[in-house]
């Protein structure tokens, strides 16, 4: 196991390194195909490798010829099969820990909560993948309330880190009568990321949940303003005769969560590149809308 993990790591690393050569030989030959289409002369730096980049432009078309990236291929196969995500916490988790671990464990469907124990980081994320796992879900706290998440997606990353805030658990919504949640694949709705980066990080969050089915009455939404992400999951009956009123129900739990870090790697890589983190003078007056 640990061979092919080496293995597949090496892979990884040398497509990765292939990427800045395949770009580069994508502008040049950008430029060649400008230069002729407008009966410009070819540049005088190009001239010598025209022949080889004209060949290389024969076999290319109109959906492959970009050259892609590591980013492309982090969640190339994420259709072909449901996610599989376990949800853990810190270590000596406190009761609300625990209890907001098990709310979130029933927002994603088919998830499975591993008590952390005496596991450090790197146990963890081997034993994520070696049971198949698709995504680890992390949560932290601070003097007994939740205040951070970690999504880290397998086997090659990007692993995403949120602050959370107004933490409101299913039990504080409806403290007489807690209906049971359904735990089928929910609608998702994505608002306010309209960003290169808001997109990336509704790819990190959208591909924690499978497709759902057009019936589903369950609704997950993710709301950003001003680079804070509000997140609401509600349940919705029709009612009437002609079933044209809509009953929306919010279900919980529901909290605000800010990226503030995003790594190219897994959670057990202390070494992975950053591909973004939040700098403290993005919260001044001027302030950086970098989600949307």
């Amino acid at each position: 196991m640990l061979r092919r993990e080496a293995r597949q790591r090496r892979e990884y690393l040398y497509r990765k390194s292939l990427e800045g050569k395949r770009a580069a030989d994508y502008a040049k030959r950008l430029a060649i195909r400008t230069a002729l289409a407008e009966g410009r002369p070819i540049p005088t730096e190009l001239k010598r490798a025209q022949p080889r980049l004209s060949a290389a432009d024969a076999y290319a078309d109109a959906l492959h010829d970009a050259p892609t990236s590591h980013v492309d291929d982090e969640y190339a196969t994420a259709a072909r099969a449901p996610p599989r995500v376990v949800v853990t916490t810190s270590r000596a988790p406190s009761a609300r820990l625990s209890q907001f671990a098990k709310e979130i464990r029933l927002v994603f469907p088919d998830a499975q909560r591993l008590n952390r124990g005496s596991l450090v980081i790197t146990e963890l994320v081997a034993a994520a993948r070696a049971n198949g796992m698709t995504d680890v879900v992390v949560l932290h706290e601070n003097r007994g309330q939740p205040d951070g998440l970690i999504v880290s997606h397998l086997p090659y990353g990007p692993t995403a880190y949120f602050s959370l805030r107004n933490v409101v658990m299913r039990h504080d919504i409806e403290p007489e009568h807690l209906s049971t949640m359904s735990e089928a694949a929910p609608h998702l709705i994505f608002h306010g990321f309209d960003s290169r980066l808001g997109a990336r990080v509704a790819d990190v969050l959208k591909y924690l949940f499978p497709v759902p089915k057009p019936d589903s009455k369950r609704i997950m939404s993710f709301c950003n303003f001003q680079d804070e992400i509000s997140f609401r999951h509600h349940t919705y009956m029709r009612e009437g005769h002609q079933k044209e009123q809509i009953d929306l129900k919010e279900v919980g739990p529901r909290f605000e969560m800010q990226l503030y870090q995003l790594r190219l790697g897994t959670l057990d890589q202390d070494q992975a590149d950053d591909e973004w983190v939040l700098r403290p003078h993005m919260n001044t007056a001027k302030r950086r809308k970098a989600l949307g």
